[in-house]
Parts: C-alpha cells; sequence; structure tokens
C-alpha cells in the first residue's frame, strides 16, 4: 500500500515539473499563411469603407453647399 501511494506521489510531482512545450501562436502554425492573406484583405477592405465614407461626405458637402 505504501508503494502505491509513493508511487503516485512521485508520478504526480514528476507531471508538475515536467518541461512544458510553448504553444504555437496562430502565425507560427500552419496556417500562418492564410492569416496572412486574411489581414492583407481586411486592409483592403478597410480602405475600400474608408473610401466611400469620404465620397460619402464629399457628397454631402456638396449637397448641403449647392
Amino acid at each position: 500500500m505504501r508503494f502505491l501511494v509513493v508511487l503516485i506521489i512521485v508520478l504526480l510531482l514528476a507531471w508538475k515539473f515536467w518541461p512544458r512545450q510553448p504553444v504555437p501562436t496562430a502565425e507560427e502554425s500552419f496556417i500562418g499563411p492564410q492569416l496572412e492573406s486574411l489581414k492583407k484583405a481586411e486592409q483592403v477592405e478597410d480602405q475600400y469603407l474608408d473610401a466611400l465614407d469620404e465620397k460619402k461626405r464629399r457628397i454631402e458637402q456638396q449637397s448641403d453647399g449647392g
């Protein structure tokens, strides 16, 4: 019985102090290239929406001043 308790304690300590592998981020994993493409697409979308907002602002400014 003591042997079983000692074995459990040793296994728990080994599990506790076992070096852990760092978890890779998404950019470091196999999906990294797809994320780069997605970020570029988000930048293009943001530029497009900014251009639409600017165009809408100019149209409103011209219709108010006209």
